[in-house]
């Protein structure tokens, strides 16, 4: 998809690709100067950020390899093809009581607290949505290759499911946006940048989008981010920036 996507863009005769890190940024006499992994430095007028962020996944055996396929963090981008099966919801994090109320819609589902506690109204809201609750700390995922058949306890026991939701911490891929002084906010579960409507931040000709802007992370929000954003800077470029 990415390489369609750049092959597309380089149609544009003024389209300079560089498959290049970006380390830092800094406003210049032109606009911004952005340099590059290599020591190359690019400058333009705007600057759009959209380097996306990083799952920060728990240090569970089985999980890693088994992430994005039975492994995974969205019914509403996975549910669909595990209808129906068994399926588990790990504790991470306050917002996976939230999950584990959510996940029974696709199937009979487990919330595994991995030793954790609960509060007793949010046990008695997973009671009536029909979770099985199961306490005990988790030691590893168990299955052939990539799928998932059961999650081993640490008492030995294994409990059978087909897939396992987890709501990860994410970190951005990069520090650009706050070495230029964007303001972030903390979300439930990372940072994101703040934007208005039309994805500008709060640095004049900075914007931003996508996963960096957002909690609910599919690449449908971050591509309709992208538009809203380019058409901005281009109305931007020739009519000015809207006054703050």
């Amino acid at each position: 998809m990415i390489e369609t996507m750049r092959g597309q863009v380089a149609a544009y005769p003024t389209v300079q690709v560089r498959d290049l890190k970006a380390m830092d940024a800094a406003h210049n006499e032109v606009g911004f100067r952005v340099t590059l992994e290599n020591g190359e430095a690019v400058t333009g007028a705007k600057l759009l950020m959209a380097f996306g962020v990083s799952d920060i996944l728990p240090e569970l055996p089985g999980l890693t390899e088994r992430w994005g396929k039975t492994v995974i963090h969205c019914p509403y981008c996975h549910g669909y093809e595990f209808s129906g099966k068994r399926l588990g919801v790990l504790n991470l994090s306050p917002m996976s009581v939230h999950q584990a109320t959510l996940i029974p819609e696709w199937g009979p589902t487990t919330f595994f607290l991995d030793g954790g506690t609960i509060e007793p109204e949010l046990a008695a809201k997973l009671d009536e949505r029909g979770v099985t609750v199961q306490p005990e700390p988790v030691e590893s995922l168990v299955g052939e290759g990539t799928s998932l058949s059961a999650v081993r306890l640490r008492n030995g026991a294994e409990q059978p499911i087909d897939a396992l939701f987890i709501g990860p911490r994410n970190r951005f891929n990069s520090d650009i946006g706050e070495k230029l002084g964007c303001v972030v906010e903390e979300g439930p579960l990372g940072s994101m940048i703040t934007v208005d409507e039309m994805k500008a931040t709060n640095v004049a000709g900075v914007y931003a989008a996508g996963d960096i802007t957002r909690m609910g992370h599919t690449v449908t929000f971050a591509c309709a981010d992208g538009v809203m954003a380019a058409l901005a800077i281009h109305r931007s470029l020739l009519f000015g920036d809207k006054p703050s």
